[in-house]
Protein backbone atom coordinates (compact mmCIF):
# COMPACT_ATOMS: atom_id res chain seq x y z
CA UNK A 1 0.00 0.00 0.00
CA UNK A 2 1.62 3.36 -1.09
CA UNK A 3 2.02 6.36 1.39
CA UNK A 4 -0.91 8.09 -0.59
CA UNK A 5 -3.75 5.15 -0.28
CA UNK A 6 -5.82 4.48 3.12
CA UNK A 7 -7.26 1.58 4.91
CA UNK A 8 -10.68 1.12 4.07
CA UNK A 9 -13.11 2.88 5.82
CA UNK A 10 -15.15 0.03 8.05
CA UNK A 11 -18.72 0.35 7.02
CA UNK A 12 -20.96 2.79 9.23
CA UNK A 13 -24.89 2.27 9.53
CA UNK A 14 -27.22 3.04 6.33
CA UNK A 15 -29.57 6.41 7.74
CA UNK A 16 -32.57 4.32 7.66
CA UNK A 17 -30.57 1.65 10.28
CA UNK A 18 -29.12 4.34 11.99
CA UNK A 19 -32.39 6.52 12.80
CA UNK A 20 -34.64 3.07 13.48
CA UNK A 21 -32.86 0.45 14.42
CA UNK A 22 -29.54 2.34 15.88
CA UNK A 23 -30.66 5.66 17.88
CA UNK A 24 -33.55 4.31 20.29
CA UNK A 25 -30.92 1.38 21.73
CA UNK A 26 -28.14 3.46 21.85
CA UNK A 27 -29.92 5.97 23.80
CA UNK A 28 -31.40 3.10 26.27
CA UNK A 29 -27.64 1.89 26.81
CA UNK A 30 -26.30 5.19 27.45
CA UNK A 31 -29.21 6.78 29.71
CA UNK A 32 -30.70 3.73 31.34
CA UNK A 33 -27.76 1.28 31.16
CA UNK A 34 -25.20 3.87 31.28
CA UNK A 35 -22.56 1.99 29.10
CA UNK A 36 -19.65 4.17 28.58
CA UNK A 37 -19.26 5.64 24.93
CA UNK A 38 -16.38 2.82 24.49
CA UNK A 39 -18.91 0.57 24.67
CA UNK A 40 -21.19 1.99 22.27
CA UNK A 41 -18.78 2.36 19.88
CA UNK A 42 -18.07 -1.50 19.76
CA UNK A 43 -22.13 -2.26 19.38
CA UNK A 44 -22.25 0.15 16.43
CA UNK A 45 -19.33 -1.13 14.71
CA UNK A 46 -20.72 -4.59 15.49
CA UNK A 47 -23.91 -3.66 14.51
CA UNK A 48 -22.30 -1.86 11.09
CA UNK A 49 -21.09 -4.53 9.97
CA UNK A 50 -23.18 -6.99 10.44
CA UNK A 51 -25.66 -4.71 8.10
CA UNK A 52 -22.74 -4.64 5.59
CA UNK A 53 -23.08 -8.56 5.71
CA UNK A 54 -26.58 -8.61 4.96
CA UNK A 55 -26.29 -5.83 2.35
CA UNK A 56 -23.18 -7.72 0.49
CA UNK A 57 -25.76 -11.15 1.01
CA UNK A 58 -28.30 -9.39 -1.34
CA UNK A 59 -30.34 -9.01 2.12
CA UNK A 60 -31.98 -5.34 2.44
CA UNK A 61 -31.58 -4.01 6.54
CA UNK A 62 -35.23 -4.26 6.80
CA UNK A 63 -34.31 -8.09 6.96
CA UNK A 64 -32.96 -7.07 10.58
CA UNK A 65 -36.94 -7.82 11.79
CA UNK A 66 -37.09 -11.45 10.07
CA UNK A 67 -33.89 -12.87 10.66
CA UNK A 68 -33.53 -16.57 11.49
CA UNK A 69 -31.14 -19.30 12.95
CA UNK A 70 -30.17 -19.79 9.27
CA UNK A 71 -28.92 -16.08 8.36
CA UNK A 72 -26.93 -16.27 11.32
CA UNK A 73 -24.75 -19.51 11.34
CA UNK A 74 -23.44 -18.29 8.02
CA UNK A 75 -22.71 -14.83 9.21
CA UNK A 76 -20.63 -16.47 12.11
CA UNK A 77 -18.72 -18.27 9.69
CA UNK A 78 -18.22 -15.64 7.45
CA UNK A 79 -17.24 -13.57 10.30
CA UNK A 80 -14.91 -16.07 11.18
CA UNK A 81 -12.71 -15.37 8.67
CA UNK A 82 -12.35 -11.55 9.07
CA UNK A 83 -12.48 -11.51 13.06
CA UNK A 84 -10.51 -13.19 16.09
CA UNK A 85 -12.40 -15.21 18.39
CA UNK A 86 -12.72 -12.66 21.20
CA UNK A 87 -13.64 -10.16 18.19
CA UNK A 88 -16.61 -12.61 16.87
CA UNK A 89 -18.16 -13.02 20.45
CA UNK A 90 -17.96 -9.63 21.66
CA UNK A 91 -19.76 -8.65 17.95
CA UNK A 92 -22.13 -11.34 19.03
CA UNK A 93 -22.60 -10.42 22.63
CA UNK A 94 -23.86 -6.71 21.17
CA UNK A 95 -26.07 -8.22 18.67
CA UNK A 96 -27.63 -10.51 20.79
CA UNK A 97 -28.10 -7.49 23.18
CA UNK A 98 -29.74 -5.33 20.17
CA UNK A 99 -32.49 -7.92 19.54
CA UNK A 100 -33.05 -8.97 23.03
CA UNK A 101 -33.93 -4.89 23.43
CA UNK A 102 -35.91 -4.81 19.93
CA UNK A 103 -37.89 -8.36 20.80
CA UNK A 104 -39.28 -6.45 24.46
CA UNK A 105 -40.59 -3.60 22.29
CA UNK A 106 -41.96 -5.62 19.73
CA UNK A 107 -39.99 -4.79 16.68
CA UNK A 108 -38.74 -8.38 16.01
CA UNK A 109 -40.81 -11.84 17.00
CA UNK A 110 -37.48 -13.58 18.12
CA UNK A 111 -33.61 -13.11 18.71
CA UNK A 112 -31.89 -15.02 16.16
CA UNK A 113 -28.17 -14.65 18.21
CA UNK A 114 -29.76 -16.42 21.41
CA UNK A 115 -27.77 -20.14 21.26
CA UNK A 116 -25.64 -19.56 18.24
CA UNK A 117 -22.55 -21.53 18.16
CA UNK A 118 -19.22 -19.84 18.39
CA UNK A 119 -15.94 -21.01 18.63
CA UNK A 120 -14.34 -21.36 22.16
CA UNK A 121 -12.16 -18.41 23.11
CA UNK A 122 -9.14 -19.16 25.51
CA UNK A 123 -9.90 -17.18 28.89
CA UNK A 124 -6.36 -14.78 28.87
CA UNK A 125 -4.86 -14.20 32.53
CA UNK A 126 -5.56 -10.91 33.43
CA UNK A 127 -2.55 -8.87 33.70
CA UNK A 128 -1.85 -6.85 36.69
CA UNK A 129 0.63 -5.15 38.76
CA UNK A 130 3.37 -6.47 41.59
CA UNK A 131 2.85 -5.38 45.35
CA UNK A 132 6.75 -3.78 44.56
CA UNK A 133 5.65 -2.36 40.93
CA UNK A 134 2.58 -0.71 42.42
CA UNK A 135 4.83 1.11 45.39
CA UNK A 136 7.10 2.23 42.39
CA UNK A 137 4.02 3.24 40.44
CA UNK A 138 2.51 5.31 43.25
CA UNK A 139 5.75 7.02 43.92
CA UNK A 140 5.43 8.75 40.72
CA UNK A 141 3.65 12.26 41.58
CA UNK A 142 5.86 12.83 44.42
CA UNK A 143 9.02 12.35 42.42
CA UNK A 144 8.34 14.43 39.52
CA UNK A 145 7.04 16.87 42.41
CA UNK A 146 10.60 16.65 44.10
CA UNK A 147 12.08 17.13 40.11
CA UNK A 148 9.95 20.16 40.01
CA UNK A 149 8.45 19.17 36.73
CA UNK A 150 4.58 19.05 38.34
CA UNK A 151 2.98 21.54 40.90
CA UNK A 152 1.45 20.30 44.12
CA UNK A 153 -2.09 20.13 43.01
CA UNK A 154 -1.18 17.95 40.01
CA UNK A 155 1.35 15.41 42.21
CA UNK A 156 -1.61 15.47 44.99
CA UNK A 157 -4.65 14.65 41.90
CA UNK A 158 -2.64 11.83 40.04
CA UNK A 159 -1.39 10.24 43.33
CA UNK A 160 -5.35 10.38 44.33
CA UNK A 161 -6.30 8.64 41.02
CA UNK A 162 -3.99 5.90 41.19
CA UNK A 163 -5.09 5.25 44.89
CA UNK A 164 -9.13 5.69 44.21
CA UNK A 165 -7.96 3.15 41.18
CA UNK A 166 -5.72 0.53 43.17
CA UNK A 167 -7.28 0.99 46.44
CA UNK A 168 -10.93 0.75 45.64
CA UNK A 169 -10.79 -1.65 42.80
CA UNK A 170 -12.62 1.70 40.62
CA UNK A 171 -13.20 0.93 36.79
CA UNK A 172 -11.80 4.21 34.97
CA UNK A 173 -15.42 5.30 34.02
CA UNK A 174 -16.21 4.80 37.83
CA UNK A 175 -13.26 7.09 39.00
CA UNK A 176 -14.15 9.65 36.28
CA UNK A 177 -17.67 9.96 37.43
CA UNK A 178 -16.77 9.89 41.04
CA UNK A 179 -18.78 13.01 42.86
CA UNK A 180 -18.06 14.43 46.41
CA UNK A 181 -21.77 13.65 47.37
CA UNK A 182 -20.80 9.64 47.11
CA UNK A 183 -17.98 9.49 49.24
CA UNK A 184 -18.39 9.16 53.14
CA UNK A 185 -14.84 10.32 54.10
CA UNK A 186 -15.17 9.30 57.46
CA UNK A 187 -16.05 5.71 56.61
CA UNK A 188 -14.09 5.70 53.92
CA UNK A 189 -16.65 3.82 51.70
CA UNK A 190 -17.59 5.19 48.32
CA UNK A 191 -21.09 4.19 46.23
CA UNK A 192 -20.50 3.78 42.96
CA UNK A 193 -22.49 3.38 40.03
CA UNK A 194 -20.87 0.49 37.74
CA UNK A 195 -22.35 -1.12 34.56
CA UNK A 196 -25.61 -2.00 34.09
CA UNK A 197 -26.56 0.70 36.10
CA UNK A 198 -25.60 -0.78 39.30
CA UNK A 199 -24.43 0.98 42.38
CA UNK A 200 -22.43 -0.57 45.08
CA UNK A 201 -20.34 0.11 48.16
CA UNK A 202 -16.76 0.28 47.85
CA UNK A 203 -14.22 0.77 50.66
CA UNK A 204 -11.51 3.06 49.33
CA UNK A 205 -8.77 2.35 51.82
CA UNK A 206 -7.20 4.39 54.22
CA UNK A 207 -4.73 6.00 52.14
CA UNK A 208 -7.11 6.97 49.48
CA UNK A 209 -9.34 8.14 52.01
CA UNK A 210 -7.12 10.58 53.41
CA UNK A 211 -6.07 11.53 50.34
CA UNK A 212 -9.48 12.38 49.02
CA UNK A 213 -9.76 14.31 52.33
CA UNK A 214 -6.41 16.56 51.88
CA UNK A 215 -7.19 17.23 48.11
CA UNK A 216 -10.70 18.30 49.16
CA UNK A 217 -9.32 20.58 51.49
CA UNK A 218 -6.41 22.13 49.88
CA UNK A 219 -7.35 22.24 46.46
CA UNK A 220 -11.12 21.47 45.38
CA UNK A 221 -13.04 24.61 44.57
CA UNK A 222 -16.04 22.91 44.72
CA UNK A 223 -17.28 20.66 47.02
CA UNK A 224 -21.06 20.24 46.62
CA UNK A 225 -22.81 16.72 46.33
CA UNK A 226 -22.39 16.78 42.51
CA UNK A 227 -19.15 18.35 42.19
CA UNK A 228 -16.56 16.25 40.35
CA UNK A 229 -13.89 14.73 42.85
CA UNK A 230 -11.16 14.29 39.97
CA UNK A 231 -10.84 17.55 37.68
CA UNK A 232 -8.40 19.33 35.72
CA UNK A 233 -6.71 22.16 35.89
CA UNK A 234 -9.28 24.35 35.50
CA UNK A 235 -11.49 22.17 38.21
CA UNK A 236 -13.76 20.33 35.13
CA UNK A 237 -14.59 16.85 35.28
CA UNK A 238 -10.92 14.81 33.84
CA UNK A 239 -12.03 12.91 31.29
CA UNK A 240 -11.33 8.86 30.97
CA UNK A 241 -8.87 9.24 28.04
CA UNK A 242 -6.90 11.93 30.31
CA UNK A 243 -6.51 8.96 32.98
CA UNK A 244 -5.50 6.81 30.58
CA UNK A 245 -2.66 9.40 28.92
CA UNK A 246 -1.61 10.36 32.47
CA UNK A 247 -0.79 6.57 33.75
CA UNK A 248 1.15 6.30 30.78
CA UNK A 249 3.81 9.33 32.01
CA UNK A 250 3.72 7.29 35.33
CA UNK A 251 4.70 3.94 33.50
CA UNK A 252 7.10 5.27 31.86
CA UNK A 253 8.55 7.01 35.09
CA UNK A 254 8.38 3.46 36.56
CA UNK A 255 10.01 1.53 33.51
CA UNK A 256 6.41 -0.63 33.77
CA UNK A 257 5.29 -2.09 30.59
CA UNK A 258 3.50 1.15 28.00
CA UNK A 259 0.29 -1.28 27.50
CA UNK A 260 -1.02 -1.43 31.01
CA UNK A 261 -4.13 0.47 31.43
CA UNK A 262 -6.13 2.17 34.20
CA UNK A 263 -8.28 -1.25 34.22
CA UNK A 264 -4.90 -3.13 35.01
CA UNK A 265 -4.71 -1.30 38.44
CA UNK A 266 -8.16 -2.92 39.27
CA UNK A 267 -6.88 -6.10 38.40
CA UNK A 268 -4.01 -5.80 40.67
CA UNK A 269 -6.19 -4.78 43.00
CA UNK A 270 -8.38 -8.18 42.77
CA UNK A 271 -5.41 -10.25 42.77
CA UNK A 272 -3.56 -8.74 45.71
CA UNK A 273 -7.15 -9.48 47.57
CA UNK A 274 -6.80 -13.07 46.21
CA UNK A 275 -3.64 -13.35 47.56
CA UNK A 276 -3.59 -12.15 50.51
CA UNK A 277 -6.83 -15.01 51.62
CA UNK A 278 -9.96 -12.63 50.87
CA UNK A 279 -13.01 -14.77 49.91
CA UNK A 280 -13.42 -15.27 46.35
CA UNK A 281 -17.47 -13.65 46.70
CA UNK A 282 -16.32 -11.01 48.55
CA UNK A 283 -14.16 -10.03 45.62
CA UNK A 284 -16.54 -10.57 43.30
CA UNK A 285 -19.02 -8.06 45.38
CA UNK A 286 -16.16 -5.14 45.30
CA UNK A 287 -16.14 -5.66 41.39
CA UNK A 288 -19.34 -5.56 40.80
CA UNK A 289 -18.77 -8.40 38.60
CA UNK A 290 -22.50 -10.06 38.10
CA UNK A 291 -21.66 -13.80 37.59
CA UNK A 292 -18.79 -15.04 40.04
CA UNK A 293 -17.25 -16.64 36.82
CA UNK A 294 -15.84 -13.44 35.77
CA UNK A 295 -13.79 -13.09 39.70
CA UNK A 296 -13.07 -16.23 39.30
CA UNK A 297 -10.50 -15.51 36.36
CA UNK A 298 -8.35 -13.76 39.26
CA UNK A 299 -7.97 -16.84 40.98
CA UNK A 300 -5.72 -18.92 38.14
CA UNK A 301 -3.57 -15.64 38.18
CA UNK A 302 -2.79 -16.45 41.99
CA UNK A 303 -2.27 -20.17 40.90
CA UNK A 304 -0.06 -19.18 38.23
CA UNK A 305 1.79 -17.41 40.93
CA UNK A 306 1.80 -20.27 42.93
CA UNK A 307 2.96 -22.37 40.69
CA UNK A 308 5.87 -19.71 39.77
CA UNK A 309 7.30 -19.17 42.74
CA UNK A 310 7.38 -23.72 43.80
CA UNK A 311 9.32 -23.56 40.05
CA UNK A 312 11.79 -21.03 40.79
CA UNK A 313 11.88 -22.09 44.79
CA UNK A 314 12.18 -25.39 45.16
CA UNK A 315 14.12 -28.35 44.44
CA UNK A 316 11.91 -30.11 42.18
CA UNK A 317 10.34 -27.37 40.62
Amino acid sequence: MSNNESKPARPDLPPEVLVEWWQPFADYLAHERRYSGYTLRNYRQALADFVAWLQADNLPPGRLADLGPREIRDFVIEAQRRFGRRTLHNHVSGLRSFYKYWLRHGKVRRNPFVGVPLPKVERRLPKFLTEDQMLQLLAGPQRLLAKGEIDGFTALRDRLVMELLYGGGLRVSELAGLNYGAIEIDTGVARVVGKGNKERLCPLGRVATELVAKFKTEYARHTKPFSPVIVDGHHRRLPVRQVQLMLKRYLALAELPMDLTPHKLRHSYATHLLNAGADLRLVQELLGHAQLATTQVYTHVSVARLKDIHARAHPRG
